[in-house]
This record gives structure tokens, C-alpha cells and sequence, in this order.
């Protein structure tokens, strides 16, 4: 089985239901489907937010999370697995990361999409800057996602 694997670094919105027919359409080989949608929180750290910028590294970026997708293809039996990442200044509840996958079966589907977002979140290069109250503050990587991604290097 070939895989149909997508990465997209964008400004503008997108549609998770119209995203999800994409990926659905001509894919009767798969019969679980699972995503991922991250969006911006009004709160970090105990501190309200009211926007979040991110800024990436054009054409390296879209390379890393290719790669990904490429490594989750390789790793399990997925069909189809699409990353769309949005950049630019984004406020409370904006949409800023849908990870879907498409498999047979669901326990590839839920390993390469849980993956995707651990990985990511580590490994492309992407930068937060928070704004709020406080003011504005550059958000350094989490101990915590560290730990995660480091679960898939086993």
C-alpha cells in the first residue's frame, strides 16, 4: 500500500470537516481515521494569554514534518497522513495544528498520529511568542514534550 502524505506551513485558516472529507475521499482501503487539532489556550503557565505568534523556518520547517510523515509511514501501515501547522499571529481558540492519519486499522492510526504530534512538537522549527497581561514572552520547549518524544526513539 502506497501512502498519500501532506505537509502544509500556512497563515490562513483551514477547515478540520472539509480537511477530514480530503482525506477520507477515495481512501476505501482505510478503516480508521484519527486527528489531532491543537489550538491556541487562553492561559500558559498560570498567565492569561490573548495571542500567540509563530514564526517557523520557511522550507526547513515543511522538510522536517515531511520527514515525519515519512518516518510514521515507515514505522506503521498507515494510508494517508496529512500536517497542516499555521504560522503568524493566531488568538485564544484559533486553530494551530490538525495531524490526521488514515490506517486499516486503528492502532496504526493512533501510534502514527500520537507520533507526528510528540515529534513536532521537538522537532520542527517552530517559535512561540505569547502575549498577554504579563506581556510578551518567547516560550522555551517543555520538559515535558521532550519526554514525550522521547518515548518513540525506543
Amino acid at each position: 500500500m502506497s501512502s498519500l502524505l501532506e505537509a502544509y506551513v500556512q497563515t490562513e485558516d483551514f477547515d478540520i470537516t472539509q480537511e477530514y472529507q480530503n482525506l477520507r475521499e477515495n481512501n476505501s482501503e482505510s478503516g480508521a481515521f484519527v486527528s489531532f487539532l491543537g489550538q491556541v489556550r487562553d492561559f500558559n503557565e498560570g498567565d492569561n494569554v490573548s495571542s500567540l505568534e509563530l514564526e517557523h523556518y520557511p522550507g526547513m520547517t515543511e522538510a522536517v514534518l515531511n520527514k515525519l510523515l515519512q518516518e510514521a509511514s515507515n514505522r506503521w501501515a498507515i494510508s494517508r497522513a496529512k500536517i497542516i501547522h499555521r504560522v503568524g499571529a493566531l488568538k485564544a481558540s484559533d486553530k494551530i495544528v490538525w495531524v490526521a492519519v488514515s490506517s486499516a486499522h486503528r492502532a496504526d492510526a493512533f501510534a502514527a498520529c500520537e507520533f507526528l504530534i510528540d515529534a513536532l512538537k521537538t522537532q520542527a522549527p517552530f517559535w512561540k511568542k505569547e502575549r498577554g497581561k504579563q506581556g510578551e514572552r518567547w516560550l522555551d520547549a517543555k520538559d515535558s514534550d521532550q519526554a514525550k518524544a522521547r518515548q518513540w526513539m525506543k
